[in-house]
């Protein structure tokens, strides 16, 4: 008499155990994925291209004469100054912003497990480069399309906690 096992049945998990990752919660987590890749280029390079930045931007002040008033708003004494504190404070804040993506990247994988705590890493790690940046830039950094780095957090701070409600752990 010959018993025989096929792999359905041995490797038959009980599926109604484990929730399934909600499709909401799983394209959120893979675009911030994908955000986290580009924040960890981006600290880098900001921290590598810090005083050719300022370099840039005062050699460009000969010219804002004769640009247009939008143009001279974003390229004025006050983004040399921000320029100026971002290329003297370069390395608190890149190991900040570092800091704070691996946290997001941490937050994102648990939340992928449906572990409640994964949003408060991941909420922790969108907040740190806010801080971080009016600690030592000022709010100055707000200014203009600095408004976008406000932006696309409190959208996905938003999506977040819209999808909290699958978190189980």
């Amino acid at each position: 008499m010959t018993t025989t096992n096929s792999t359905s049945t041995v490797l038959d998990f009980a599926e109604g155990d484990r929730p399934t990752l909600p499709s909401g919660l799983n394209v959120l987590t893979i675009l911030t994925f994908i955000w986290c890749g580009i924040s960890y280029i981006s600290s880098i390079w900001s921290y590598m291209n810090a005083d050719k930045a300022l370099k840039n931007l005062q050699d460009s002040q000969d010219k804002i004469a004769e640009a247009p008033a939008w143009a001279k708003k974003m390229m004025g004494p006050e983004m040399i100054e921000i320029a100026k504190k971002s290329m003297e404070n370069k390395l608190p804040i890149l190991l900040l912003g570092l800091v704070a993506t691996t946290l997001c990247v941490y937050g994102a994988l648990e939340m992928r497990k449906l572990k409640k705590q994964g949003f408060i890493l991941w909420l922790a790690g969108e907040i740190l480069p806010l801080v971080a940046g009016i600690i030592f830039i000022g709010t100055g950094m707000f200014n203009g399309f600095g408004l976008i780095g406000l932006l696309f957090p409190i959208i996905f701070i938003i999506l977040y906690a819209v999808q909290r409600k699958y978190l189980v752990y």
